[in-house]
């Protein structure tokens, strides 16, 4: 049984920060997927492939691991390239780019 601990992205729909907080533990695959033949779902007899945890810190999820003897591996995030701004700073006084419109 092993598990990957990871701090998930923003998804593209959305500009805030809500659900990046936290760090997630999801167990690998330990059996393979199955299609079902009448509906075509996917289907698999692993129950872990459901299980997501979620910790406060990085610290508690390996702790979580090492107490369950459960190998692990951190997946640590990236740092976003981008300059995170706000809508009123198009309109600010102190622009230094001219209006394009």
């Amino acid at each position: 049984m092993s598990a990957r601990i990871y701090k998930p992205a923003q998804t593209a729909m959305q500009s805030g920060s809500a659900k990046t907080k936290e760090w997630v533990l999801d167990f690998d695959l330990e059996q393979r997927r199955d299609i079902e033949p009448l509906m075509g779902w996917t289907s698999s007899g692993d129950m872990r492939q459901q299980v997501r945890l979620q910790f406060d810190t990085k610290d508690e999820a390996v702790a979580y691991c090492q107490r369950a003897n459960i190998t692990y591996r951190v997946v640590e995030p990236k740092q976003s390239s981008r300059r995170t701004i706000a809508y009123a700073d198009n309109f600010a006084y102190t622009r230094r780019d001219g209006w394009t419109h």
